[in-house]
């Protein structure tokens, strides 16, 4: 392919006009969704039954039939991972041959596995070598969370070819980071904000890019990292091969897609909105006044449970609530450190606390085994925060169930979330003791004391010591400080040896005796007066 030629989807491989093509693409042919269309040179692939939106994937190939190498194969197996989702084996023929990919799959659908492989396997059979500070291949990602989640995929994978990885976001000191990509990095994880940091600091560089993946680039425009995320990809060589991955496909991604992704090719195995078949879902419509016991019911359960509430203040408070009620509970939020976030996260995966209370920060790139229920003790206020509060159960095949606790005079809203989520849920109305909320939730955890509680807790903070007494300030030359002697006097030598007190300065304008012989205040006319200012 000509280095040169302008990047963006395609319908055709030639043009009508001998006028140049501008910067900005115009759309496809036959319809304005700025979703390209699939190239006509591309390989045949496996049996696909396609609507023109969503394909239904029948092909039960291996990952080594697909063309991972092996190294990889055995990562995965080492992991648990023995067959391909369909997400992957739809991407992967075209991506492992170097081609813009366009791929959509809801949350949980294997996505990370889908570009992490090509990226590693093509990194790998390079032959540039690895430089300081200029990273061979980016994957951008919106939040730490899903920054973790993806470096916990791709390292095992780098490491078992011999790539290097790196992290980057913010919230953390940047030393470490830096120190990273002085030493060289094959494949770099980052977030957009942290690494434009760095980059107008001059400590990295994107000019030796090979691969590019946008991972959630839906989250991304939601969160307004856009702009940022368009200088990046400028600043990255126009032939290097790009991945976009996301949800969803609408809020500018399709600008993302024109300006930046060469001819891709197009697979979305879920549609628009994709509930997860195997969920279960409920709505407990409960009275104000009762709704803090329901939410204690719900979170008493043996098995891993999240919450999801609106704010961070709720999170952080219903998580204390619930730990003093004998339910051991962790936060997870934007208001907390990253080290702080990483430990509750940790003591959620490890199985020492149960439940996680978040709020939306956790809806995406959270991946924790066998959470069994999700609650939504706060509706969310858009259906896409739905789905992707509801992907932390039910993963990669597994059930699960969720559950939305709506008040009376939340039900038009909650019947209105419903609808545009794609759901039918069991709507029922509860108190106290519901006989639905012990089937729901299962037996109940035992009870802990709060001062047994394994919640982790904030390492101790240095403590203030205590200051030192110091000599006590001169004292001031205004107003009622004049004239004050200070406890304590010069101790001068006198003209035989022997010590004694010096003589205190007075001050002008006390009087005719003030300006005696040695005295040195203003106006005085003896000996020692040399600093005076002259009367006239």
């Amino acid at each position: 392919m000509n280095s040169s030629a302008p990047r963006g989807p395609r319908t055709s491989t030639t043009s009508s006009s001998s006028v140049p093509t501008p910067r900005r693409r115009r759309r496809p042919q036959g319809g304005s969704t700025g979703v390209p269309a699939q190239r006509a040179d591309a390989p045949s692939r496996p049996e696909v039954v396609s609507d023109a939106v969503t394909e239904v994937v029948t092909d039960d190939r291996s990952f080594l039939e697909l063309g991972v190498p092996q190294p990889l194969v055995d990562v995965l197996v080492e992991r648990g991972v023995t067959a391909p989702f369909p997400i992957q084996t739809a991407t992967l023929p075209d991506s492992l041959a170097g081609r813009d990919v366009l791929g959509r799959g809801r949350t949980g659908s294997g996505k990370t596995i889908a570009f992490a492989l090509p990226l590693v396997a093509r990194i790998a059979a390079s032959s540039r070598p690895r430089r300081s500070t200029r990273p061979r291949s980016l994957v951008l990602v919106p939040t730490r969370e899903l920054a973790n989640q993806v470096a916990a995929t791709v390292t095992p994978l780098a490491q078992a070819v011999g790539l290097r990885t790196a992290v980057v976001f913010g919230g953390v000191g940047q030393n470490p980071q830096v120190s990273a990509l002085k030493e060289g990095v094959d494949v770099l994880i980052a977030c957009p904000g942290r690494l434009e940091d760095l980059i107008r600091q001059g400590f990295c560089h994107l000019d030796a890019v090979e691969v590019t993946v946008l991972d959630e680039a839906d989250h991304m425009a939601d969160l307004g990292f856009l702009p940022g995320v368009k200088r990046l990809m400028d600043a990255t060589p126009v032939v290097g091969q790009r991945l976009l991955f996301s949800a969803t496909l609408d809020n500018g991604i399709d600008v993302l897609v024109k300006r930046y992704l060469s001819e891709p090719v197009v697979h979305s195995v879920d549609p628009a909105v994709a509930p997860v078949s195997t969920m279960e879902h409920h709505v407990l419509e409960v009275a104000a006044d009762t709704k803090n016991s329901l939410v204690r019911e719900l979170a008493a359960g043996q098995g891993r449970t999240v919450l999801f509430t609106r704010t961070k203040h709720g999170a952080k408070k219903l998580a204390k609530q619930l730990t003093a009620a004998g339910i051991p509970a962790v936060d997870l939020h934007g208001n907390l450190s990253q080290n702080a976030r990483e430990r509750n996260l940790g003591a959620f995966s490890d199985g020492s606390v149960k439940v996680l209370v978040a709020t939306d920060i956790a809806a995406r790139g959270i991946h924790v085994d066998e959470v069994g229920l999700v609650v939504h003790v706060d509706p969310p206020t858009e259906h896409k925060a739905y789905l992707h509060r509801s992907g932390r159960t039910a993963r990669a095949g597994a059930g699960g169930l969720v559950v939305t606790v709506a008040t009376p005079d939340q039900r038009g809203d909650v019947r209105t979330l419903a609808r545009q989520a794609g759901i039918s849920p069991q709507w029922t109305t509860v108190g106290a003791g519901h006989e639905l909320v012990a089937r729901l939730v299962g037996p109940s955890a035992a009870w802990v004391d709060p001062a047994d509680s394994p919640v982790p807790t904030a390492p101790p903070q240095p403590q203030r010591q205590p200051k030192t007494p110091t000599a006590a300030p001169k004292a001031s030359t205004g107003g009622a400080q004049r004239g004050r002697r200070s406890d304590r006097q010069a101790v001068v030598p006198a003209a035989d040896g022997s010590p004694r007190p010096a003589r205190r300065r007075r001050r002008g304008g006390r009087g005719p005796g003030s300006g005696g012989p040695g005295s040195g205040g203003q106006g005085s006319g003896g000996p020692g007066a040399g600093s005076a200012r002259p009367t006239h």
